[in-house]
C-alpha cells in the first residue's frame, strides 16, 4: 500500500507567502495606491469659518495642521503631561487631533473642560483633569457629539468624507485625509502604535467599528 505524500513544500511556501503578502497590504507596509477627490468627481469641502483668521478656512486647517504635525514623526507613547500637550517628541492618536485643532484655532483642552463643566453627567470619570481629559478618546467621544457636525458612519458613503474631518473609533481617533483608495475611501492621519507603517494610511474600512465621524464647527456659547 503506497503511503500518502502532503502536498509538495512548494505549494504550501507559496500559501505563506501570498498570506504575508495580504497582511503586509492590510497592515499599509505596503503602499496602497492614492487617489483625489478630482478622481471621483467629490467637490472638495470649504469651510465657512476661518477661526484663527490666518486665510485658512477651519476645514483646509486642519488638514494641513495634521499632516505638519505627523511630518514631525512623533513616537507612540502614553503619559501625562503637566503641560496638557505633549511638549517632547511623543505622543498617541489624541494628539494628532488636538494639535491639528489647535492650529485651526480650536484649543481642545480647553473646550474639552468647558463641555465637562456643562454636561459632567455626561462624562465617565471620577474627577476632571484639564491636562489629560481631552486626550483620552472616551472623552473626544462625547465632546464631539456636543459640538460638532454628525456624519455617515458608512467609509461606502465617500461623498461624506472629506479632508480635515475627524473619524472616531471605539478606542482610537485620527484625522480623515484627503487621499483615498480606489474605492474613493479615505486615508486617515493617525498615530496607533508604535510600528505602524506610516502616519497616513489605508485603514478606514477595516480598522475598527467606527463610532464617531465629525466635522468640526466653531460652538457658540
Amino acid at each position: 500500500m503506497k503511503k500518502k505524500i502532503g502536498r509538495p513544500i512548494g505549494f504550501v511556501a507559496m500559501v505563506i507567502f501570498l498570506i504575508g503578502i495580504a497582511l503586509l497590504y492590510k497592515y499599509n507596509y505596503i503602499p496602497h495606491r492614492k487617489f483625489s477627490n478630482e478622481d471621483f468627481g467629490i467637490k472638495t469641502h470649504v469651510s465657512e469659518h476661518d477661526l484663527d483668521g490666518d486665510g485658512l478656512d477651519d476645514q483646509t486647517d486642519i488638514l494641513l495642521a495634521a499632516k505638519a504635525y505627523v511630518a514631525t514623526n512623533p513616537q507612540y507613547k502614553s503619559q501625562y503631561y503637566q503641560t496638557g500637550y505633549p511638549n517632547d517628541e511623543y505622543g498617541v492618536c489624541t494628539d494628532v487631533v488636538a494639535f491639528a485643532m489647535l492650529d485651526a484655532g480650536y484649543d481642545l483642552m480647553t473646550l474639552v473642560q468647558e463641555d465637562i463643566a456643562r454636561n459632567r453627567d455626561s462624562y465617565s470619570m471620577e474627577k476632571p483633569d484639564s491636562k489629560i481629559d481631552f486626550r483620552r478618546v472616551r472623552n473626544l467621544i462625547v465632546y464631539f457629539a456636543h459640538t460638532a457636525q454628525a456624519l455617515s458612519l458608512d467609509p461606502r458613503d465617500i461623498e461624506e468624507w472629506q479632508g480635515g474631518d475627524i473619524v472616531v473609533w471605539e478606542r482610537h481617533v485620527g484625522v480623515v485625509s484627503d487621499t483615498r483608495n480606489q474605492k474613493g475611501i479615505p486615508f486617515v492621519i493617525h498615530n496607533g502604535r508604535p510600528e505602524q507603517a506610516s502616519y497616513e494610511e489605508d485603514i478606514l474600512d477595516g480598522y475598527d467599528k467606527i463610532v464617531g465621524h465629525y466635522r468640526i464647527v466653531p460652538i457658540n456659547k
